[in-house]
């Protein structure tokens, strides 16, 4: 089910009071938390099943070792970058992808995050989900967070909530998810990046997946509520 014509403005006006409540209540987020655009890439890998406290302990490792370049990375073994990122879990598997990306960006630009910076984001996308285990919410972090281009991420926390208020029904795909804020929000990295950034917090801190704390949330108002859902 889509949201029809005489729905769409008030959809549009109710994303951005949404926007507005969690702003004037949370503040800035300050997200993504990283030193280097490169170690905002490695953290989107690494917090795939996880929380970010798990990949701060992990990243952490990674830096105590002097390894958090695109290139020790590459050429580290796949045994000893698993045994350094074992606190973010499935490390093996997140191993493997970590190797499966630097090679991406060395083969593609030379370890270099500005001539990455430099692609449009219609090419870089279809690029980063070519490299294999990477999907579209960890390539949307990538693109947003690390290279400062304007796209939508959207999570779990996010899902949950918009299917919560009856905005977006629960069997909502990614596509169709992104597609409602980028036709509801203007282009812009510092939009996207506080909105998703306060979605996430919300949804860690009133909205999670076994309980959930209504009577505190900022959006516990009636006049959040859509009844039409995408």
């Amino acid at each position: 089910m889509g949201v029809s014509a005489t729905s769409a403005p008030r959809t549009k006006a109710v994303v951005r009071r949404i926007y507005r409540k969690l702003f004037s209540s949370f503040g800035p987020q300050y997200w993504w938390p990283a030193q280097t655009p490169f170690e905002v890439m490695v953290g989107a890998i690494l917090v795939q099943n996880t929380n970010w406290k798990n990949v701060e302990k992990a990243i952490a490792r990674l830096k105590a070792k002097k390894v958090l370049t695109p290139r020790k990375l590459h050429v580290l073994s796949l045994r000893q970058l698993a045994r350094y990122i074992r606190p973010a879990g499935y490390f093996n598997v997140k191993a493997r992808r970590l190797k499966n990306f630097a090679a991406f960006f060395i083969a593609r630009y030379s370890g270099s995050v500005a001539r990455m910076r430099a692609q449009p984001l219609e090419s870089l996308r279809p690029q980063l989900l070519t490299v294999n285990g990477i999907g579209e919410e960890t390539a949307d972090s990538i693109l947003l967070y690390a290279l400062e281009k304007p796209i939508f991420v959207i999570d779990a926390y996010t899902k949950r909530i918009f299917i919560r208020h009856k905005i977006f029904q629960p069997n909502i795909t990614y596509q169709k998810a992104q597609e409602f804020f980028h036709g509801r929000l203007r282009p812009s990295v510092t939009l996207y990046n506080e909105y998703h950034a306060l979605l996430v917090h919300t949804g860690k801190t009133f909205c999670q997946a076994s309980s959930v704390r209504c009577a505190q949330c900022p959006l516990r108002e009636a006049a959040f509520f859509y009844a039409d859902a995408l």
